[in-house]
């Protein structure tokens, strides 16, 4: 997400002598929006545009610099996602083919980010699993955020890094269940096609600024803060979810899966 739109947004605003919470309140908008939208982390809502125009009387000029709201690409595909990821209050994850980064492992993480492709350095690839491992201290927190992992069944039998890696793994995720610090619901093989087969996606809520969703590709991913798309992932997600095991059952399923890699790597 580009730099250029919130350093002009935040030298209009010192130009007019305003705070950024003077500007929150003429906006009727959150201190803390307007300072991810100036760090160049967010963009606003066409609203919200409007309404930081007339706020600083500048026509319809953060109007009509807005991108495409469908699709507003993330330079470093993930920095931007990392910083809303430390911020949430709730995060929703759904997984396709491995386990979501902030529940990973030390070995699990090293095995997914040895593949790699240009491949990482020895010392580059330490660096990025200390970072992933970073990121996974916001469960040190025992409320905050609210996590949920919906995973489809083919995360638990992806034979990550091998048997062990994987029991310790899926034993990981089983241990942060029954703590009551997460929940996991599993896709079963047996609903064959579901809403979110396509793709991977994280949806975000936060105290004091609206949701995003987050969706990723290879090499790619994007922040969507429209909200009427944001809302189109939630019912998507919430569609897969009525489908998914119950809580108890996905922990049991993860617990068995862990106990067959325990036997296969004796």
């Amino acid at each position: 997400m580009t730099k250029a739109y919130g350093e002009w947004l935040r030298e209009q605003r010192e130009r007019a002598g305003l705070t950024q919470q003077q500007l929150a309140e003429m906006a009727i908008m959150s201190r803390t929006h307007i300072a991810h939208i100036e760090a160049g982390r967010r963009w606003p809502s066409e609203d919200d545009a409007k309404r930081l125009d007339r706020a600083l009387n500048t026509g319809n000029v953060l109007v009509s610099f807005l991108p495409d709201k469908n699709a507003r690409p993330v330079a470093d595909h993930f920095e931007a996602a990392k910083q809303f990821e430390q911020q949430a209050s709730m995060i929703r994850e759904f997984a396709l083919s491995c386990v979501p980064g902030i529940l990973q492992t030390k070995a699990y993480a090293r095995a997914v980010l040895s593949v790699r492709f240009p491949p990482l350095s020895a010392e580059e690839r330490d660096q990025a699993v200390a970072t992933r491992l970073k990121r996974s201290g916001i469960l040190t927190d025992p409320v905050s955020p609210v996590v949920w992992a919906l995973l489809d069944e083919t995360v638990l039998h992806r034979p990550v890094g091998g048997p062990a890696v994987m029991a310790e793994q899926l034993v990981h995720l089983a241990d942060l269940t029954d703590a009551g610090r997460i929940r996991v619901h599993v896709l079963p093989f047996g609903m064959g096609a579901h809403p979110l087969l396509l793709s991977m996606v994280t949806l975000m809520w936060f105290e004091d600024q609206p949701p995003i969703a987050y969706v990723e590709g290879l090499h790619t991913g994007t922040v969507h803060d429209s909200p009427a798309l944001v809302e189109r992932f939630q019912g998507t997600y919430d569609l897969a979810l009525s489908d998914a095991l119950p809580l108890k059952e996905s922990l049991a399923l993860l617990r068995a899966t862990a106990k067959d890699y325990e036997r296969d790597d004796n």
